[in-house]
């Protein structure tokens, strides 16, 4: 990858709906060339997707928590149980593996504080590879959409 890459990947992530022709003309491209750029971005997985910021609240989202896990145990198994859990169940916006005294956190989406309660008590307390759970509402929110690049500037292929 070189600056026009970077380029490209940071006029996307600040808005991805310009057209070709104009992220073109931003990163200072030939239409056809900035294209191909893109393909091979998205190919090489370097791009992953483009995605609409939707308001909650339209779904019928009225409160988010971070639902705190830990497991009874560190075996592989109940980590891959528990990711494949997770992945299927709507409610569930994300999580990550972490260090600590939890294991994981959850970031889940209810309509309110009784579907809250439900969904810890169905989903999660039922779950043989969960030991413990803690709840945190969530009151207020920032996402970035843009991450950092941390290629040193002075890295060769950036000159290119």
């Amino acid at each position: 990858m070189d600056r026009i890459d970077f380029g490209i990947i940071s006029e996307l992530q600040n808005n991805a709906r310009l057209s070709n022709k104009e992220l073109a003309a931003r990163v200072k491209l030939a239409p056809s060339s900035c294209l191909e750029r893109t393909r091979r971005l998205t190919a090489d997985g370097v791009l992953r997707g483009f995605h609409a910021e939707v308001d909650p609240a339209a779904l019928g989202v009225g409160l988010q928590a971070m639902i705190q896990v830990r497991l009874a145990g560190h075996s592989r198994d109940h980590v891959k149980d528990l990711q494949e859990h997770l992945t299927g169940v709507s409610e569930v916006l994300g999580y990550y593996h972490v260090t600590g005294e939890f294991d994981f956190l959850v970031h889940v989406a209810v309509r309110d504080a009784d579907h809250l309660r439900n969904l810890a008590l169905d989903s999660f307390t039922t779950r043989k590879e969960i030991a413990q759970i803690q709840t945190s509402l969530i009151y207020a929110k920032m996402r970035k959409s843009i991450w950092p690049c941390l290629i040193p500037a002075d890295d060769e292929s950036l000159n290119g």
